[in-house]
């Protein structure tokens, strides 16, 4: 049997196309914060991986002024803001006459506050996303709800409870359930896809801030601290790879 969808459009009640519309809206909207997200990812890692690419021997050597000017010229790239962020804390500190240690104390914090900034900036949307997966079925509920009450309403204007009064009413009522899973289990994946992605990259973010901070601390002249810097930027790179 062929499912006519525009038949079905035209005889559904307003109510119910109203919830068909909600549905829809909720499915682009998802379908939005997808695409956004992913070219957001794609394209800062694209560009950390060039500013690992020429920054990472800067910092491994200690050269940080080098370093800060690379990094500013890499804007887009949320590694290149990170560690922008916090060589500029620390120059800015032993500058103003603090400890190497203090310096690095300070840096410690100000990459923290970054870290958060930069979290609510790669995770905005994905509340659309929750919030479609978790409310699509129980909107398309309320759309067969209300369209089972119009196949009583048919019932009770024709004086006939005969199948071919309401099934196809009925029909049509269920197809509006079926539409909210169909928008909410694929939007349920995508959003644990997404979440765990993010995750993982701003845990690489963490390292990368971490492995610099110990690195500032040390000071140059350790072949530890190139080991660790370079294993840093080969994290990170690997992460959003």
């Amino acid at each position: 049997m062929e499912i006519d969808l525009w038949e079905i459009w035209e005889n559904m009640p307003l109510l119910v196309r109203g919830v068909v519309l909600v549905l829809t809206v909720q499915a682009l909207a998802s379908i939005y914060v997808m695409i956004d997200r992913l070219i957001l990812l794609a394209v800062s890692g694209a560009r950390s991986r060039k500013f690992a690419a020429e920054g990472g021997a800067k910092l491994a050597n200690n050269e940080l002024e080098a370093a800060l000017e690379i990094a500013r010229k890499h804007d887009k790239s949320h590694l290149a803001s990170f560690i922008e962020t916090g060589i500029a804390t620390f120059l800015a500190r032993r500058k103003d006459g603090h400890s190497r240690a203090k310096a690095a104390e300070f840096t410690q914090r100000a990459l923290e506050r970054k870290g958060e900034n930069l979290s609510e900036s790669l995770n905005r949307g994905l509340s659309v996303l929750a919030s479609t997966g978790s409310t699509a079925p129980f909107i398309g509920l309320l759309g067969t709800v209300l369209g089972i009450l119009n196949a009583f309403r048919l019932i009770g204007e024709e004086a006939s409870g005969g199948m071919g009064t309401i099934g196809p009413a009925i029909a049509e009522a269920l197809i509006v359930t079926g539409y909210g899973l169909l928008v909410a289990i694929p939007t349920v994946l995508l959003f644990n896809w997404l979440s765990g992605r993010i995750t993982r990259y701003e845990a690489s973010l963490a390292n990368a801030g971490s492995e610099l901070v110990d690195q500032l601390e040390a000071g140059a002249g350790t072949e530890a601290k190139v080991v660790h810097e370079e294993r840093a930027s080969a994290a990170f790179v690997e992460a959003v790879a």
